[in-house]
């Protein structure tokens, strides 16, 4: 057995020590910081010589010259297994409740646990047979984890081939029991368990990257309308304090069409957080009809922990849903926000004097942005099954500056932007997604999907785009000359696109019915809204047409409340389409 390799502290700046060692260690190791009878965990992020800078991820007060470290031979890794689901971990993948437990309200520093339940008994059934060879990734076993199935795989970190001697027969069994035995190539005895480990700063991927076919339903009409999102495709929103960013990422975690989601709280204000936290367990998902918890886990590094820790933490929740991932399961990534992690990165990079970017960003901010993007998409996996990973970043720019290097480092890898902006947030239009600045790479992708169910629908979405930047247009010029100076036609582009901006983009969070609108009930408003872009309206005044639109305006906004379907809902546009037929 290796002798552990020890070192001691020769300088420290923050939570950044500089440590001499003798022997050989890795860089992204592991190192336990020894300090007055408890033991903080670092990651050696630079090796030079015979010193290595390690980033400790606690409070580092009280570490005195000389302070003994270890270095434990291990990378930063994820543990994988049975009980992920509903849990809460901070960036290290300590469940807070049972640190909250021992530690109590106020969490000390020193303290991990286990992030998965060791005493409790999972339903297991063997899939693999004596004599059977496999490979990583391949399924050893499955237990019903919630509604899944949830795949215990050869884990990622065996390369070659397996054959299996044994394997244990169906039960209920702790995680840490061995389930199954094999032999490698060379003729040597692996045992599994449920668990199995990876580092989180290495890509988890086992498969066929394939080329994103579905749609992401989010049930807001603006994105799934305008600026669609793939499943397996990555998309970003952006947004100065205020606009919506955190309600947005809260919608999209209720209601995406997936099957896991994955709310990375990233150097995000503790209240937020808490009101993930006191939600979730009391709502139900649409498409399942239990609770949002049974589906969701919560990654949780506010902005008042650590501030190293926001990096592993972001690293921490990819990989869990990585994991998910290889099993065929659709799973939602959100980042709140990346503009956190990238300030913990600059901070990092000040502390070991590499020559900064701009804003004193380190030089290879939008490298480290692409890698973690790049985790994303679909995979066909060896059973025939697909499993995708969608990831949506959340980007607080400074002042609401889109042209700021972490907005421009993930405008370049992303697949769709939902810029939010404080006009339309204090203008009350929410979402405040701006459609004039907003765009999506899978507008296309999506319109052939719904071409199967509305023919045209490509040039729909395309019109209405027109419209609002015409309409757009037309109202800056009515800004300048009046209402009275404007052709009454282009009046009447400007009303056709501020009905559809009022009626359709924006949606009421707090409404039962309008908080969340399916693709049936979209493709049904769209169509009636593209009615009325078609319809030749003449009027003879400016108020004629303008009292008019208001009139049809609050008819159409109206039917957003109404239950789909309902009685009164048909009779509303049963009424508004006669009204704009008969109009002359």
């Amino acid at each position: 057995m290796e002798t552990q390799i020890r070192g001691q502290v020769t300088k420290a700046l923050g939570n950044l020590l500089h440590v001499k060692f003798q022997g050989n260690i890795t860089q992204g190791e592991v190192a336990m910081v020894t300090l007055n009878g408890i033991r903080l965990k670092g990651e050696v992020i630079e090796i030079s010589g015979d010193e290595a800078k390690v980033q400790v991820y606690e409070d580092t007060r009280d570490i005195k010259l000389n302070t003994g470290v270890e270095f434990t031979g291990n990378l930063l890794d994820a543990e994988l297994g049975p009980g992920l689901l509903s849990s809460i971990v901070d960036g290290l993948q300590n469940p807070l409740k049972e640190v909250s437990d021992l530690s109590g309200l106020f969490l000390q520093r020193g303290v991990y646990v286990a992030p998965l339940d060791r005493k409790k008994h999972w339903d297991y059934s063997p899939v693999a047979k004596v004599g059977d060879v496999l490979t990583r990734g391949d399924t050893i076993g499955t237990t019903l984890e919630g509604r899944f199935h949830h795949h215990i795989m050869l884990p990622f970190a065996k390369y070659g081939r397996y054959t299996i001697t044994w394997a244990i027969k169906p039960g209920a069994y702790p995680i840490d029991t061995v389930v199954a035995k094999a032999k490698d190539e060379k003729g040597n005895e692996h045992s599994f368990t449920m668990v199995q480990k990876w580092p989180i700063k290495k890509a988890l991927f086992q498969g066929e990257r394939i080329k994103p076919t579905k749609m992401m339903g989010t049930g807001l009409r603006i994105i799934d309308t305008q600026f669609p999102i793939m499943k397996g495709g990555t998309f970003c929103s952006p947004g100065p304090f205020g606009a919506g960013k955190t309600v947005l990422q809260h919608h999209l975690a209720k209601y995406s069409s997936v099957d896991i989601v994955v709310i990375v709280a990233c150097g995000e204000r503790a209240g937020e957080v808490v009101e993930i936290l006191r939600e979730f367990p009391h709502l139900i998902d649409p498409h399942t009809n239990e609770t949002l918890m049974t589906r969701t886990i919560i990654i949780c590094n506010t902005s008042s922990m650590p501030v190293a820790a926001r990096e592993s933490s972001v690293y921490m929740g990819i990989t869990i849903a990585e994991y998910y991932r290889q099993m065929g399961l659709d799973v939602l990534l959100l980042a709140d926000s990346t503009s956190r992690w990238a300030q913990a990165l600059r901070e990092m990079s000040g502390r070991l004097e590499e020559i900064p970017g701009e804003e004193a960003f380190p030089a290879y901010l939008a490298s480290r942005i692409a890698e973690f993007y790049e985790r994303s998409g679909l995979i066909s996996l060896k059973n025939g099954k697909q499993g995708s990973l969608t990831i949506g970043g959340a980007v607080s720019p400074a002042g609401g500056n889109f042209e700021e290097p972490v907005t421009q480092a993930t405008l370049a890898v992303g697949g769709a932007f939902l810029g939010l902006s404080r006009e339309r947030s204090d203008s009350r239009r929410y979402p405040a997604i701006d459609p004039l600045i907003s765009w999506s790479k899978y507008i296309n992708e999506v319109s052939e999907e719904l071409e199967h169910q509305v023919a045209g629908w490509g040039e729909m979405v395309k019109k209405a785009d027109d419209f609002l930047r015409e309409g757009n247009e037309i109202g800056k010029r009515m800004e300048v000359v009046g209402e009275e100076g404007t052709a009454i036609n282009d009046m009447v582009i400007y009303l056709k696109a501020e009905l559809y901006d009022f009626c359709y983009l924006q949606q009421n969070a707090f409404d039962k019915e309008d908080a969340y609108c399916p693709i049936k009930r979209q493709i049904a408003l769209f169509l009636l809204i593209n009615t009325i872009f078609d319809k030749k309206f003449t009027f003879r005044t400016h108020d004629e047409a303008r009292e008019f639109f208001l009139n049809l305006q609050t008819q159409v906004k109206n039917t957003n409340f109404m239950a789909f379907h309902s009685s009164q809902y048909t009779t509303a546009i049963d009424k508004i389409k006669e009204l704009v037929a008969t109009h002359p």
